[in-house]
Order: C-alpha cells, then sequence, then structure tokens
C-alpha cells in the first residue's frame, strides 16, 4: 500500500506494510529511507511519544492502523524540528506556567475510593501533544495554557490533599480557562479518551464559585450611551 508523508521538502510516498503505522515507518527507515526521522518509545500507547497526524487527525503511530493512502503529518501548533519529530519543549512548559502540579501535600487527609477516583481519568494523560495540536485557540493566542495543562490543573485542585486550590484557579484565569472555544476537538482525538472540554468547564464552575468570570463581559450589561439612554 502507499502512504504521504510530510518531509522538509513536502509530501513523499512510500510503498509502505505493516499493521500499524509505527511498524510501518520502521520497516522504511530499515530498509527504504535510513534519513526518516519521526519519534516512538513504549510502541505500546503508553508514552505518547509517536504522536502525529493521519488523514488530518492526531494519533498515535504505534496504535493506527495502516491505511493504503495514509496522509502522514507532524502535530500542529509545535515547531517541526525534522520530518515527523517536533519540540514538545513550550506545550510541555505550559504545565509549569498553569502550576499544573501538586504545591502541597496534606498527610493528614483520608481519601475514599470516590476521592481517588474522581481525578483518575485526569491522572491518565500521557501528554502525547494530540489535544495541543489540534486545538484552534493558537491560532489566535500562541500563550494559551492548552487542554492537556488545564486538565492537569483539574487533576490537583480536584484532590483533597492540595492545601492552594485557589492558587491555581487564579493562575489559570489569563490565557487558560475562558480563552478555550469548548470545540471539543481535544476530546476527540485524545487516545486516553479525556476530556479536556470537560475538565475546563468544570474549571470554569470553579472559577465562578471564587467570584472570577469571563473577561470577555466584564463590560457587558448596565450602563448608558452617548445620548444618556440606558444600555442593555
Amino acid at each position: 500500500m502507499k502512504i504521504s508523508i510530510k518531509r522538509k521538502d513536502g509530501f513523499v510516498s512510500y510503498e509502505a506494510e505493516g499493521r500499524t503505522l509505527l511498524e510501518a515507518l520502521n520497516r522504511l527507515k530499515a530498509n527504504v529511507d535510513a534519513t526518516l526521522a519521526y519519534s516512538s518509545g513504549c510502541r505500546s500507547s503508553v508514552c505518547g511519544s509517536c504522536a502525529v497526524r493521519v488523514n488530518g487527525k492526531e494519533v498515535l503511530a504505534c496504535a493506527h492502523q495502516l491505511q493504503n493512502g495514509d496522509v502522514v503529518e507532524p502535530l500542529h501548533n509545535v515547531p517541526i524540528l525534522r520530518d515527523l519529530v517536533v519540540s514538545m519543549d513550550k506545550a510541555y512548559a505550559m504545565n509549569a506556567k498553569a502550576k499544573a502540579y501538586q504545591s502541597s501535600f496534606v498527610k493528614e487527609v483520608v481519601l475514599s475510593v470516590e476521592d481517588e477516583q474522581r481525578n483518575a481519568l485526569q491522572s491518565d494523560c500521557i501528554l502525547c501533544g494530540s489535544c495541543y495540536s489540534t486545538c484552534p485557540v493558537y491560532a489566535v493566542n500562541e500563550e494559551f495554557l492548552g487542554p492537556f495543562a488545564l486538565t492537569r490543573v483539574l487533576r490537583y485542585v480536584s484532590d483533597k490533599r492540595e492545601q492552594n486550590p485557589k492558587e491555581k484557579i487564579e493562575t489559570i484565569q489569563a490565557n487558560g480557562v475562558w480563552d478555550c472555544t469548548l470545540c471539543n476537538a481535544c476530546t476527540l482525538v485524545c487516545p486516553q479518551g479525556i476530556s479536556s472540554k470537560a475538565d475546563i468547564e468544570k474549571l470554569r464552575a470553579r472559577s465562578a464559585m471564587l467570584g472570577y468570570t469571563d473577561p470577555s463581559f466584564a463590560n457587558f450589561g448596565g450602563g448608558f450611551g452617548f445620548d444618556g439612554s440606558p444600555q442593555f
């Protein structure tokens, strides 16, 4: 079967074979073109390093069933280093900016089974970057904290052992929860079945409970027009 791979000078067609895209890439590199560059690791959909775009959708190369005519590209919204290899440095740096980590730990808190399950799905994020690649917000705001960073924030603010959830909510107000368009594109490509859209909606609700509002509506309603008439 034939597949096309985006390289430095455009798309290159190859005769490929293999059960998965990663198997095909490995065979191409070993037997056809040793200069082909791509990332891979565990080959078990655990490390997330082989994420690419196939036919316009983000997938893990190790999990994608190879099809005739597949068009393979590197992830979007990240710098391309070579062929299908991209730099995730800026994307991963968003975790630090969003304070998406456990900043305090209360040992005395006893967790119930329900407490443990509350953020179990968010803990399954493998940082593959698929949601980051498909997010349309980066076309207008390169500093958007991003889907996986915000999902990880929810993972920690929903943890009863975290002492400073309010600080984390404050951190994600700028370039964060209100910048998301809630388009759900991130959910559709997540290999772990995580819905960052739903997580962001929960973070918006928590933000509202703490008195934060969408800055886009800060001046909405109330006030007077140039003629002195009330505006609503």
